[in-house]
């Protein structure tokens, strides 16, 4: 409860954020589209070059040790926008800056965080779990926008990010609070395996896996295509759709019910379905209405956008619970640090690409036909799970890989 409550403030926080940045890009620096694009990319840059040492390390690590620091961090780091702005000294060099170094923490505090979480609650209750962050985040994506874009509208974009520097500070307080003790990891006999051994068993894992590496190439491909569209979907709604600043956040705010209905309805859909099949379905039949925001024009075609995109959410939230319930379902203890970098540097290193194409793409043939793109190119990474062993599968298996919560007097690991 601790974990979940510290989150959502935190997912909340960070939602202002995403949404502040590039509009104190474009709003009061007058970026370009290249340079949105580029401000994306630098964002998720850090989980192409380090996410593979950070998993290594997360393994011989405290997690939640790791989860506080980088959540310091990142308090530290975003607070400096608003900052220099008020000082009138910020340029587009320090949002770079500021997008690259929070991505680093980023990274060792989300392969952190998805290992800590089997040592907090039982295997048959991880989809429940990973629902209910799913819900949260969406939760956050849905007010956080809005709360955003009032921020935005009363102290400019730079000083709405103010909100995500202090919800780290909540979720450090939430993470100090939980009481249960984290088992250190277990020393390994003799000399200790290098760094880069512990990298590659973790990357031999998920690339021999016959189901993890179908899933890593459809969520990777998926990232591509969404960070296509991420890169230029700021400068659709305001200099294509002619939607006020202030506005963008409640558009946002309107797509995220969709994320929070997947995160909420996430356990019965997928008892229904079935937490396996739910993977391909979600992809391939739910997130179809992403057809919608492309199609979008000034006036009141603009509901287009949010409808269209919220069912994309639903789909999205859907698809990540169930691939995340299932990749820690079938991967040992010892190794779920590495295996969730391993994956992390897959799906995430190919966002950076994305919000370079996006920004090229958008300079070059326009912004809508960029989200054409970016709608086929998403939809189409489904197929990567369809045509896999998954797609005979009803359900994630049940397996004892993961310990008891650890408040109630199991250690990680037994």
């Amino acid at each position: 409860m601790l974990l979940w409550g510290g989150q959502t403030v935190s997912e909340m926080g960070s939602a202002v954020t995403q949404l502040a940045l590039p509009l104190t890009a474009v709003v009061l620096l007058d970026a370009t589209t290249l340079q949105v694009g580029l401000l994306n990319a630098a964002a998720t840059l850090a989980f192409a070059v380090i996410a593979l040492p950070a998993g290594a390390l997360v393994d011989r690590m405290l997690k939640r040790r790791v989860m506080i620091v980088c959540d310091t961090a990142r308090l530290v780091i975003v607070a400096s926008v608003p900052v220099a702005w008020a000082a009138g000294v910020l340029t587009m060099g320090q949002l770079y800056a500021v997008a690259i170094t929070t991505g680093v923490f980023t990274v060792f505090f989300d392969v952190s965080y998805q290992s800590y979480l089997p040592a907090l609650v039982r295997s048959e209750h991880l989809m429940n779990a990973n629902g209910r962050l799913g819900a949260s985040q969406s939760f956050a994506q849905l007010a956080g926008p809005g709360l955003g874009g009032g921020l935005v509208g009363a102290f400019g974009a730079p000083g709405a990010m103010t909100a995500d520097a202090l919800s780290y500070l909540a979720s450090v307080g939430s993470l100090l609070g939980i009481r249960g003790r984290e088992e250190r990891p277990a020393a390994t006999a003799g000399k200790r395996p290098s760094l880069r051994a512990d990298i590659a068993e973790g990357v031999r894992f998920v690339v021999g896996h016959p189901i993890l590496r179908k899933i890593v190439a459809c969520t990777g491909t998926a990232n591509l295509f969404s960070s296509i569209s991420g890169a230029v979907q700021i400068l659709f709604l305001i200099r294509v759709l002619h939607v006020p600043p202030a506005y963008t956040g409640l558009l946002f705010a309107i797509s995220a019910v969709g994320g929070v209905a997947g995160g909420v309805f996430s356990g019965p859909i997928a008892r229904r379905v079935g937490s396996a099949r739910i993977i391909w379905f979600s992809m391939l039949v739910l997130a179809v209405p992403g057809i919608l925001p492309p199609l979008a024009e000034p006036g009141w075609g603009v509901v287009l956008y949010p409808v269209g995109f919220g069912f994309v959410l639903f789909a999205g939230v859907l698809y990540n619970v169930a691939q995340v319930s299932y990749r820690q379902a079938v991967c040992p203890p010892r190794l779920m640090g590495r295996m969730n970098a391993a994956v992390r540097w897959i799906v995430w290193g190919t966002m950076p690409l994305g919000g370079v194409i996006g920004g090229v793409l958008g300079t070059a043939i326009g912004i809508r036909p960029t989200l054409w793109i970016a709608f086929i190119g998403s939809w189409a990474a489904g197929l990567w799970v369809y045509f896999s062993p998954l797609r005979r599968m009803r359900d994630i298996p049940v397996t004892s890989t993961v310990s008891e919560p650890a408040g109630e007097g199991r250690t990680p690991g037994e």
